[in-house]
């Protein structure tokens, strides 16, 4: 899965507590008791990327042109 860290928050790796998730960038992570309190604490989030392109009106006027 992955996360984010909030605004202003470091978050700690599980394995290398000298390594930090920051909200600068979202990171892949196990799907372990560890991170999944910290996102129940509210020190992450997750993130859920878009699997793919929404179609909307306008696409499809456009591909008919």
């Amino acid at each position: 899965m992955k996360v984010k860290a909030i605004s202003g928050v470091r978050v700690p790796m599980e394995n290398a507590p000298h390594k930090y998730i920051t909200d600068s960038v979202a990171v892949e992570v196990e799907n372990t008791l560890y991170y999944r309190r910290r996102i129940a604490d509210g020190d992450l989030i997750r993130v859920v990327e878009p699997t793919g392109t929404a179609r909307t009106k306008k696409t499809d006027e456009a591909e008919a042109k």
